[in-house]
């Protein structure tokens, strides 16, 4: 005769035997856990019906809810936002933490997995999607721009007044999520320069190399110019945005110019900004070259991604942009 405890273990056998197998043919699905296992297909808004909802769009029936997360993981988190403008499946989808998990990871390589994880503990409340909102970064996927312009006196010849003109020019920085940025001073437009404005471009291009530390909204940059007499070239920066989470403005606080010693820079790629990161505004290594607070061209930068290159603004001539104004 089988006791109780005999038939209520080959019960509980069976029962795990089931979810064992349920398993595979339910995978499990992560990403949806924020609304549930069993989700239904999204009813129109504003619909007062209570019947299941059968969404009759071909993209939702043909394409597979893992396929479009591995489609939407493969995208940038500003292709992500205009996404989720598409339907409330896509915006539902797309608010899994871990395509902003990633991307955060990205933006602030440099102050490692543990930091990171602490501020998003600390100040976000966990939440991956509001700590890419909310926290000041420099954007990688463009060119920050700052026009500039001042006033040349011309000569004319056997003419009483003599005529003005105005020069423009641009700084151009691009960062990179290693701590690392690049730097031109030119003439050109953006459309032009964006095309060798990378780590690949010649001598020729004069396109130098420098590094930056990134402190709350404060970024701290230099490079180093070559030559017979070396000179560091000194950022001092304040990223904003015009809306959340934009980050496409950069407040140049301060343009430093000083030198340094020989012995002091054993190469090129190395960090300056560690030589000469405590040093202050008025300091000189080298007796050659003095140190300079500059008071112009100090114009904000305005960023400019790689998709609008061809488009922006800034690539107009100069009489076509008296009036700009980078806001």
């Amino acid at each position: 005769m089988t006791s109780d405890y005999t038939v209520e273990l080959a019960v509980e056998l069976e029962t795990a035997a089931r979810l064992r197998a349920s398993q595979f043919i339910f995978p499990q699905r992560p990403w949806l856990d924020l609304y549930g296992i069993n989700v239904r297909p999204v009813a129109p808004f504003g619909s007062a019906s209570s019947k299941q909802f059968v969404d009759p769009a071909l993209i939702h029936r043909v394409l597979p809810d893992e396929l479009l997360f591995e489609i939407l993981s493969k995208t940038t988190p500003y292709t992500l936002g205009r996404a989720a403008c598409v339907c409330r499946k896509w915006r539902y989808t797309i608010r899994n933490p871990v395509f902003w998990r990633n991307a955060c990871l990205k933006a602030w390589q440099v102050s490692g997995l543990v930091e990171n994880y602490k501020v998003l503990q600390l100040k976000y409340d966990g939440s991956w999607r509001k700590m890419w909102l909310l926290r000041p970064r420099i954007r990688t996927d463009g060119i920050y721009v700052s026009r500039n312009t001042y006033i040349r006196a011309g000569v004319a010849e056997w003419k009483i007044t003599n005529p003005v003109h105005l020069v423009c020019y641009y700084r151009y920085m691009r960062f990179y999520p290693s701590g690392r940025f690049l730097y031109k001073n030119s003439s050109q437009k953006v459309k032009d320069v964006a095309k060798y404005l990378n780590f690949r471009a010649s001598k020729a291009d004069c396109v130098f190399k420098g590094n930056y530390t990134l402190s709350e909204d404060k970024v701290e940059a230099a490079l180093l110019y070559p030559g017979t007499r070396p000179t560091v070239l000194r950022f001092r920066l304040r990223l904003r945005g015009t809306t959340q989470g934009a980050n496409n403005r950069m407040d140049l606080l301060a343009l430093l110019t000083s030198g340094v010693n020989d012995n002091e820079v054993n190469c090129p790629d190395e960090d300056i900004l560690g030589v000469v990161e405590r040093w202050e505004e008025d300091e000189t290594h080298n007796p050659d070259v003095p140190a300079i607070s500059h008071k112009r061209g100090l114009t904000p930068f305005v960023f400019v991604s790689f998709e609008e290159v061809e488009t922006s603004v800034l690539n107009l001539p100069v009489e076509k942009m008296d009036y700009y104004v980078p806001g």
